[in-house]
């Protein structure tokens, strides 16, 4: 009896265990949140009632759709392992070696896709004057595929290389990439995604850098290269390889002319087709980065609402990420792409209650299933940012990570002689935490204590540096809107409270007090901050801040700023999102230039100069052009 009277205290304290560990998973940031013995997560309301997290299982995830493709006697077999996915498929050659940037040419037939599964015919259809890319005689392709369901919306581009003639099989594939990124003046990090874990290597002026690790994703440095200098470079992966170009930085400080291009705010928009490829306007996207090829831009500024989001999934929440990258990947391997988060990167525990109120925190564990941390597993920016929230005032547990990581969606970068800040007012974001202060979050464009200090050090030593003489600071809300989110961003209507909940409690400063610290930094504090870069609004305008410009709302009872000289708000959030009209606010008559055409901002610096021009990348039209004082 005491030999199994002492088993059962070891499975009941091995259980315990096991709640407590479930129970710890939930950062301390977050209140009135728990797991019942099962280990379901849930919040308790004030009244006690428990509301448990949704289950919500995904449409479509980028595994089915990377994972589908297979080897058949004829040609290629697809199983996307969703019974439920019934529609078309339509597929054709990509010819690498006839164009700069290689697209799928589409074959006259299609595939019916049925309970997931379809199929193309290599052998007997595309062979002959339909043999694009001789696989006849090589026994190698690549074969472009684009899914779409029943109801004919797009969900995935995708792309499979193939040996053999008939059996065929299929080969080692560059899924996603390669992007250039990091480029400076002795070298660059060169990204690509394979379809199968393999050691690869990138070939550049006549050297090999390996990655010897054997994985699927790649982000290989190449370093000992000349400034301001062309090379091209050899993705090197089993059998594939794939041959671009890039151009590396000027030195420090030559102040030679060149041209940067900044857009925000491209999740799917109306109007059927490619303006909404599950989660992006693929159409709108592809227009823009081949009109950015076009001015010749060094390096492309996006800042955030890159894809719908606001997903309970990680692997969906990849797919749509997937689809943005696909849109731009054609450009994206000749000039680096800096990204940064708005709030539709958001990925989130949901709960509804049973009068359908929402409730909404951002995913954790937070190293693994944050919005921050999918961000970054798909994006290569720089990790010169802060750590994260952790060690703040309000931080209720100094030696537990209880905040994400601001790993590669906060943080800065140069070209030339101008430096980029680039902030994530979307962080921690608990899209429902203003209805309900207790489940803990930041709400939507408030800028933390942590990011704030870094935001402090990382201007004034911009200030000190004589190779810069232009700082743009960019993040998703603007600190003035005028169309489309008047009611949030830095602004509530003008209500200070709005601010972000730790553990229950509002922190110290609200929306409009942690505004006004933003601009006396940038405003007061710099001389080369030369204008704010925002997306959010689906818009295109330019907001001339200047210190007579009216700022706050009656009654405003905290400090007001004084601003020391003007600065420019460019928004430019209409890279596709569906359009946000002007709305009357305090400023309104220091905008200029407000349009809800689709546009690309284009910067032309030359020396201490610097002109602006807006084109809108559908139709080619520029509309507006200035320059910044």
């Amino acid at each position: 009896m005491v030999f199994f009277r002492w088993i059962i205290e070891i499975i009941l304290l091995l259980a315990l265990l096991w709640y407590s560990g479930l129970a710890q998973q939930i950062p301390a940031g977050h209140d009135r949140m728990d797991t019942d013995e099962h280990g379901k997560l849930y919040i308790a309301k004030p009244n006690g009632q428990k509301v448990y997290a949704d289950t919500v299982n995904p449409r479509y995830t980028l595994k089915q759709m990377i994972e589908g493709p297979r080897g058949a006697d004829n040609g290629i077999d697809f199983d996307f392992a969703n019974p439920q996915l019934n529609g078309t498929l339509y597929y054709g050659f990509i010819n690498h070696e006839d164009a700069l940037y290689p697209q799928p040419v589409f074959f006259k037939r299609y595939a019916e896709i049925k309970k997931g599964k379809a199929g193309v015919d290599i052998k007997n259809q595309m062979s002959g004057k339909y043999d694009m890319v001789a696989w006849q005689q090589t026994g190698h392709g690549t074969l472009g595929y684009r899914v779409l369901n029943d109801r004919g919306q797009m969900i995935y581009e995708g792309r499979v290389s193939f040996k053999g003639t008939g059996p065929f099989k299929v080969d080692v594939t560059i899924l996603e990439g390669p992007f250039v990124n990091l480029i400076s003046a002795d070298g660059a990090t060169i990204s690509f995604t394979l379809n199968r874990k393999l050691s690869a290597g990138v070939k550049v002026d006549g050297r090999v850098f390996s990655n010897e690790k054997v994985q699927n994703h790649h982000e290989i440095e190449v370093r000992g290269l000349q400034p301001d200098t062309e090379y091209g470079y050899e993705i090197i992966a089993g059998d594939t390889k794939r041959r671009y170009k890039f151009r590396t930085q000027p030195g420090p400080g030559s102040r030679k002319p060149f041209v940067f291009a900044y857009a925000s705010d491209s999740r799917a928009g109306r109007g059927g087709g490619e303006r909404d490829m599950h989660g992006t306007n693929f159409y709108i996207m592809k227009r823009i980065f081949a009109l950015a090829r076009q001015e010749n831009a060094k390096f492309f500024q996006f800042s955030g609402d890159l894809i719908n989001g606001y997903l309970n999934n990680v692997q969906e929440t990849h797919l749509q990420y997937a689809n943005w990258k696909r849109a731009i990947e054609p450009f994206a391997r000749f000039m680096p792409v800096y990204v940064s988060m708005g709030n539709h990167e958001a990925l989130t525990h949901t709960f509804h209650d049973q009068d359908d109120h929402y409730y909404s925190v951002n995913k954790f564990p937070y190293d693994t299933h944050s919005a921050e941390a999918v961000f970054a597993a798909n994006f290569v920016n720089p990790e010169n940012g802060p750590e994260s929230e952790d060690g703040a005032s309000y931080d209720p547990q100094k030696s537990v990570r209880n905040f994400p990581s601001y790993k590669e969606n906060v943080f800065s970068y140069m070209y030339d002689n101008v430096a980029f800040v680039v902030l994530n007012s979307n962080y921690w974001y608990a899209p429902a935490v203003l209805h309900h202060p207790y489940t803990g979050g930041n709400i939507h464009a408030y800028i933390m204590d942590q990011q704030l200090e870094w935001f402090k050090h990382n201007i004034l030593a911009l200030e000190q540096n004589q190779n810069i003489d232009h700082v743009f600071v960019t993040l998703h809300t603007p600190f003035f809107p005028n169309g489309g989110h008047v009611g949030d961003d830095m602004w509530y209507d003008g209500n200070n409270e709005p601010r972000a909940y730790v553990k229950g409690k509002g922190v110290k400063k609200g929306i409009i007090q942690r505004r006004d610290e933003l601009l006396d930094v940038m405003v007061n504090q710099s001389s080369k901050v030369r204008a704010i870069l925002t997306g959010d609004e689906h818009n295109y305008n330019r907001l001339n801040i200047n210190d007579r410009m009216e700022r706050y709302p009656e009654g405003y009872e905290y400090e007001k700023l004084d601003l020391s000289r003007t600065i420019w708000q460019i928004n430019n959030g209409a890279a596709g999102a569906p359009y946000y009209a002007q709305e009357k606010t305090p400023w309104s008559e220091y905008v200029q230039g407000f349009t809800t055409q689709n546009a690309v901002v284009f910067f032309h610096v030359e020396g201490k100069a610097v002109k602006v021009k807006v084109i809108n990348p559908d139709t080619l039209e520029p509309f507006d052009q200035f320059i910044l004082h």
